[in-house]
């Protein structure tokens, strides 16, 4: 089979596609033919490093597709059952071997294009408005990067629960692309100082809180963006990790909030999975919510894929094609 493998930790050039055996099933295990993989911020911190892991590793870290053949022990799924991950790494690859307990299975309806682009940005954007800070009408609510990925989601999210959002994103297509999912009001962080127009559109209140998954570029201004008890939810580092913070600052601040979530530690067992998953596709189903899809390349072109959303080039999710459907 092919796979994207990284041998050395660096830029888009460390993936390499090589031949490997396709793997076997062991007990408790699925073997699954990959029709989509997930393109991830993520991924690219495991390949420049910032998460470690012990090389050489398989990029990726989701995945839907197709059950090829189950391991031992493997009861609730059997061969050709449609299928969708994440928090398993490996998914640029043509096969990828899947606890069972990681799985779950794709409705009908829900294409597993659909599915590789909604496990892990879907869940996550589910967990943060429905565990981290649970939005309601009563609540506004900062978005940074609201034309991607996660982005449109919480824009989507946040209007299904009656929450006033208020977007950044840095170029007019963007914008309208939020504005089009529900954002109420979209500010251009390349024109404007976005702490300032928070305020304002606020009538100086602040917001109750900050989806960021920009990192250090938005940090001060998105601490300077909360009410007082705000909570600031930083979960991403797209322009690099945040800086220290001295605990006394939060106090200044209005007595905020501050946490940096994962999505593993929102799926940590089947029960929450399955919630999780579960309640994404069905707003997809419903039409609540629709996941917008940016581009899909080949796997040969994972490189590529990366480059473009490092790069803040897209709007909406990137899929690698490791096998025809």
């Amino acid at each position: 089979m092919k796979a994207i493998r990284i041998h050395r930790h660096g830029g888009p050039e460390v993936l390499t596609l090589e031949d490997m055996p396709v793997p076997e099933p062991g007990p408790g295990e699925v073997l699954v033919r990959t029709e989509y993989a997930g393109v991830n911020f993520i991924d690219i911190y495991f390949r420049t490093g910032l998460y470690p892991a012990e090389l050489p590793i398989t990029n990726g870290q989701e995945g839907a597709g197709t059950v090829a053949t189950v391991g031992s022990g493997v009861s609730s799924f059997g061969r050709g059952d449609t299928v969708a991950y994440t928090g398993v790494s490996g998914s640029y690859a043509e096969y990828i071997v899947v606890p069972s307990e990681k799985l779950v299975r794709t409705p009908a309806g829900i294409t597993t294009k659909t599915a590789a682009a909604t496990m892990l940005q879907g869940m996550t954007a589910h967990y943060l408005t429905r565990s981290t800070f649970k939005i309601d009408s009563s609540h506004t609510a900062l978005v940074h990067a609201c034309a991607g990925g996660v982005g449109l989601l919480l824009v989507q999210i946040g209007k299904r629960f009656g929450t006033r959002v208020i977007g950044t994103c840095s170029t007019p297509a963007k914008a309208e692309k939020a504005k089009a999912a529900g954002a109420d009001e979209v500010i251009l962080y390349t024109e404007q100082d976005f702490e300032k127009e928070c305020r304002r559109l606020t009538g100086g209140a602040g917001v109750d809180v900050v989806y960021d998954a920009v990192g250090k570029s938005t940090w001060e201004g998105s601490l300077g963006s909360l009410k007082p008890r705000g909570m600031m939810v930083t979960f991403g580092n797209a322009s690099g990790p945040v800086p220290p913070l001295a605990p006394l600052e939060l106090t200044k601040r209005g007595s905020l909030y501050l946490t940096r979530p994962s999505l593993w530690a929102y799926m940590a067992t089947r029960q929450e999975l399955e919630w999780r998953a579960g309640e994404i596709f069905d707003w997809i189903l419903s039409g609540d919510i629709h996941v917008h899809i940016g581009g899909v390349f080949p796997l040969s072109q994972a490189a590529e894929a990366q480059t473009r959303l490092a790069g803040r080039q897209t709007m909406g999710k990137l899929l690698l094609r490791p096998t025809s459907a």
